[in-house]
């Protein structure tokens, strides 16, 4: 962490709000705070924030809509912390490009691991072209993966998958980003489908696949790639 990361909170409870301060600012980082969207959405374009902490249940415009509009030109780190914790709720904001998701009430230590899985995964990574995890190796540029030095037998299909969660790893992406990234938007709601591919996948880069550590399952929203 570096001493001018700035995070911005988006919350309409004085209370939250003012406990997110004294969390993040005991941790380090300096900290701005908005009230409702339209204070948000100036806040994050004056004071360029290294993340945003979002609600989604604000006065002015709901938070689902707010995300959407920050995605349009904003793109760090971004996490919902909301009471609205169904199913539906966490993979709309996550499909509509939120880094992470936690539901209030929320442990302190929690977010501010999250924040830092957050802000590793939003440092460029635009020249990055090799991604090393324990004894995973995964070269974007020659579409190849090796594991304790070991070539990896994998197909087309699973190098894009395996690829797609590794950059972003430590993100929860969706069955649905998932689908429609790797095979198109024909695919979007074949789960099942996805699920043999990770199955295969975990099989050839899972010490353990029963247990997997690095191709974790968010359940009933997607996988994330863990490090």
């Amino acid at each position: 962490m570096t001493e001018d990361e700035i995070i911005l909170i988006i919350d309409d409870e004085l209370q939250i709000r003012r406990l997110l301060e004294i969390t993040l600012k005991a941790s380090g980082y300096h900290t701005i705070a908005s009230s409702n969207g339209k204070d948000g959405l100036v806040d994050a374009a004056t004071h360029h924030p290294s993340a945003i902490i979002l609600d989604l249940g604000l006065p002015d415009i709901d938070g689902q809509e707010l995300l959407k509009k920050l995605r349009e030109w904003y793109f760090k780190p971004v996490i919902v912390l909301s009471v609205r914790n169904s199913e539906a709720d966490v993979v709309e904001a996550l499909d509509n490009g939120a880094n992470d998701y936690l539901s209030k009430p929320f442990r302190t230590g929690e977010l501010l691991a999250r924040i830092r899985a957050a802000l590793r995964v939003g440092d460029d990574k635009s020249d990055t072209t090799c991604i090393e995890t324990g004894s995973l190796s995964i070269d974007l540029s020659s579409y190849t993966a090796r594991k304790k030095g070991e070539l990896l037998k994998l197909t087309a299909t699973e190098f894009s998958l395996l690829a797609l969660l590794a950059r972003n790893s430590g993100r929860v992406l969706t069955h649905q980003y998932i689908l429609k990234e790797v095979w198109g938007y024909g695919y979007t709601g074949q789960t099942q489908y996805l699920r043999v591919f990770v199955a295969q996948l975990r099989k050839k880069i899972e010490d353990n696949p029963a247990k997997p550590s690095l191709l974790i399952t968010e359940s009933g929203i997607g996988y994330r790639f863990g490090e």
